[in-house]
């Protein structure tokens, strides 16, 4: 049967340096963006240089549940989905405290209940987290990780601004609980796709070198400092994380489930380190 992939936020960034390697995996690749002209404009050029892959754009915002079904649908026309790189997502300069919710984990959850029913063995899905919760120093909440358990309750961000106070509402913060829901949602979705021989995982950016990646750090200076502080004493290439989520998708990791790849560059080790030597 003809195999299908998908890339979410596919059109720019780490989405399209994740488009460029999962087209290399499928018969049909699925770029799925936000913006149609960044959509279109990926796929001519991945049409161009992967003439033997049929590659079709999708405009979606990735929030929207009927869109997400009729997203479904088309690969069940098409074929057995076989990759899912879901790269689609905001950063705290990006919105208020609840769209970052909305888009980053919310999304990221009905994307995956939208997608369950085409699990099949080999299948495989990589969601983006981030390295944000690692750097918190604080134990989390218990009470806030169970609410993070259900992120598609109708009451889930009115109940966890209430239990997490609000300190939640700051941005910054926001995306670190966000993105910490992700790796448990991942957990979780491992869990429930594993009867069908389906597998899902996520990765963990560190400071990265893209437009969103530098925006973030021109206008936060704690995040400036966190490429000095990295080991290899750079910011990462998109196509560098590109490179390990296609290994994640590949049939080389097919015993890779239900864990998050952090790709940093080893800056949450030297934060490590340092927090032991100042003990």
């Amino acid at each position: 049967m003809s195999t299908v992939g998908i890339v979410t936020g596919g059109g720019r960034g780490m989405g399209y340096a994740c488009a460029q390697r999962v087209v290399g995996l499928v018969d049909t690749l699925l770029v799925v963006d936000r913006d149609p002209d960044s959509a279109q404009t990926a796929c001519t050029t991945l049409a161009a240089e992967n003439p033997g892959v049929a590659v079709e754009s999708v405009e979606l915002d990735i929030t929207d549940a009927a869109g997400l079904a009729r997203l479904a649908e088309r690969v069940g026309e098409l074929g057995e989905l076989r990759a899912v790189a879901h790269a689609a997502g905001i950063s705290p300069s990006m919105a208020d405290w609840r769209r970052i919710f909305v888009v980053d984990l919310i999304g990221t959850a009905l994307l995956a209940q939208a997608l369950r029913p085409l699990a099949v063995p080999g299948t495989a899905t990589v969601c983006f987290a981030s390295m944000a919760p690692l750097l918190d120093p604080t134990p989390p909440d218990p009470a806030a990780l169970a609410i993070l358990d259900d992120p598609l309750a109708p009451d889930f961000l009115d109940r966890l601004r209430e239990t997490l106070g609000p300190v939640l509402e700051k941005p910054g913060v926001a995306y670190g609980w966000a993105k910490r829901g992700v790796h448990l949602f991942v957990q979780q979705e491992a869990v429930r796709l594993g009867p069908s021989g389906a597998r899902i995982c996520s990765v963990s950016p560190g400071m990265i070198d893209t437009p969103q990646g530098r925006q973030e750090a021109a206008e936060q200076p704690s995040i400036a400092a966190l490429v000095e502080r990295t080991p290899l004493g750079r910011m990462g290439l998109a196509e560098e994380v590109a490179d390990v989520v296609a290994f994640a998708l590949s049939d080389r990791a097919s015993f890779l489930n239900g864990t998050d790849l952090l790709v940093d560059g080893g800056v949450m080790a030297a934060v490590r380190v340092a927090g032991h030597a100042a003990r």
